[in-house]
């Protein structure tokens, strides 16, 4: 989950003017990385056999 001042040092780095756009897509990537790390760290990985096996009607 997002803290409030994750949401606020992302805010702080965007430029002096920016689109509503710009702002979701940093706040959308930040929920990602943290879902990813939360996975990670609670063991909700594959390998990357597994992986490849998921995704072989994409990877052809």
């Amino acid at each position: 989950m997002l803290t409030k001042d994750q949401l606020l040092q992302t805010i702080k780095d965007l430029p002096e003017t920016f689109s509503f756009d710009d702002l979701l897509d940093r706040i959308l990537l930040l929920q990602k990385i943290e879902v990813g790390m939360e996975q990670s760290n609670s063991q909700q990985t594959l390998t990357t056999d597994q992986a490849k096996e998921k995704l072989k009607k994409w990877l052809k």
